[in-house]
């Protein structure tokens, strides 16, 4: 008579830790989920405002080369003949285009860190759906609810998904 019943108690506290377990589980991906919301939008905002002031100081630095560069340069030589010989011979101030690499550089860290965080999110919901779904977790789940989250793309995205077609390969077109 006393089998039965520890067969049937731990069964029970079996039963009632699992649901718990699975349950703490779901909650976490939920919360996880909301969290990465935030972030997603938070890289989001980061990455225009580094791209939009880099690419101003890039802009800026032309402007102000274009605009120094000739006063530097008629200044420097003489209408006399030899004027152009010395042009030839000396070093003159050159564009730096180390700034235009470093905002190439940055567009393509900015991008991957932003799709990166889209990718945790979409990981995350995969995640609890894998919970959902599998035995026995999905029997002790309570919160079936869905996690909303549509991946933030461009209109050419959009349109190639919806087509399935991707032709234009040019890419200086």
């Amino acid at each position: 008579m006393l089998v039965p019943i520890i067969v049937f108690g731990v069964l029970a506290v079996t039963l009632i830790a699992m649901y718990f377990v699975y349950n703490n589980r779901e909650v976490a991906l939920r919360k996880e989920a909301d969290a990465q919301r935030g972030k997603i939008e938070s890289v989001y905002d980061t990455m225009w405002k580094v791209l939009k002031q880099e690419a101003g100081v890039t802009e800026q630095y032309r402007k102000t080369f274009e605009e120094i560069y000739p006063k530097l340069i008629s200044g420097r030589y003489s209408a006399d003949g030899d004027g152009l010989l010395k042009m030839i011979q000396e070093s003159n101030p050159s564009f730096d285009t180390r700034l235009y690499d470093k905002l190439m550089q940055s567009i393509e860290v900015q991008r991957a860190y932003f799709a990166s965080a889209q990718q945790r999110m979409l990981d995350i919901i995969r995640e609890r759906e894998t919970l959902l779904e599998s035995m026995p977790s999905g029997w002790f789940i309570r919160n079936r609810m869905k996690i909303e989250y549509e991946v933030i793309s461009s209109e050419k995205t959009q349109e190639v998904l919806r087509t399935r077609r991707e032709d234009d390969v040019e890419l200086f077109s």
